[in-house]
C-alpha cells in the first residue's frame, strides 16, 4: 500500500535532515552540517545516537499518521525516513511497531497518553 502524500512528505522531510547534532542545536529544516562554517561545528553524534533520533521522530510522525490514517502501514514509512525496519537476521524488527500507542489495530489519539 503507498503512503498517503502528506505521509510521504513527513518522511521525506526525516529524511532529509541531518540528525547527527540535534541536541545541541535548533536549525531550520534542511540542515546540512556540511554547508556550516567551521565555528558552527560541535559535537556530533555517533551512528547509534543519531539513528535514535532519527526513529523517535519518526515514531512521533508515525502516531498523528496511523491514528489520521486507517491505512498507514509504519515500516514503509520508517524506510522512507531512512530508518532500518530490518533485525541483524533480515527480519522484519518487530521493534519499529512497538514504538507506537496502539489499543489492538487502532493507533491512539496523538497528544495522549493513554495506556489502559
Amino acid at each position: 500500500m503507498a503512503l498517503s502524500r502528506l505521509a510521504q512528505e513527513f518522511a521525506a522531510e526525516i529524511k532529509l535532515q541531518d540528525w547527527s547534532d540535534a541536541p545541541y542545536r535548533r536549525d531550520r529544516a534542511g540542515h546540512r552540517r556540511e554547508n556550516d562554517s567551521p565555528s558552527k561545528l560541535g559535537r556530533e553524534l555517533d551512528k547509534v545516537e543519531t539513528d535514535s533520533v532519527r526513529m523517535n521522530v519518526m515514531w512521533v510522525a508515525a502516531q498523528v499518521l496511523g491514528h489520521a490514517d486507517p491505512n498507514f502501514n509504519v515500516y514503509e514509512f520508517a524506510e522512507a525516513c531512512g530508518v532500518d525496519t530490518q533485525t541483524r537476521t533480515g527480519r522484519q524488527d518487530g521493534g519499529i511497531e512497538a514504538g507506537l500507542r496502539k489499543n489492538g489495530a487502532r493507533y491512539q489519539q496523538p497528544g495522549v497518553l493513554d495506556w489502559e
